[in-house]
């Protein structure tokens, strides 16, 4: 179990994930589909960053939206490099967030249960 960010490293990953939000949004890629930034976790020497994403959609849809940001991968590190104040400009690379994936699993999970209780 990793331990909790550091103030000053809480306050990096919300300005690189603003940064990448932001400019996620004037991406013209047809294949990114309705997606959000929800997180970025920066390695505390500032050289690499994972951003994490959320997409509506089916399988092919996350996986279009994947191979686009990949793509962006570039464009989008020299946005954050010009609109933030870092020693370092970390390498962004791109992962679904899982957290949303467990919290609809947990979702069906109790739906289920209450289906059988009221059985």
């Amino acid at each position: 179990m990793s331990k909790p960010p550091s103030p000053r490293m809480r306050k990096v990953n919300e300005l690189v994930r603003e940064v990448v939000a932001d400019e996620v949004k004037e991406l013209k890629d047809p294949r990114i589909g309705f997606m959000t930034i929800t997180g970025v976790d920066t390695a505390p020497n500032l050289r690499n960053a994972i951003v994490y994403y959320s997409v509506l959609g089916d399988a092919e849809q996350r996986q279009a939206t994947a191979a686009a940001l990949r793509r962006a991968g570039k464009r989008l590190q020299a946005a954050v490099a010009r609109q933030t104040r870092l020693k370092y400009t970390p390498i962004l690379e791109f992962r679904v967030d899982p957290a949303i994936e467990t919290g609809l699993r947990m979702d069906r999970l109790l739906h289920d249960l209450e289906q059988e209780e009221g059985s």
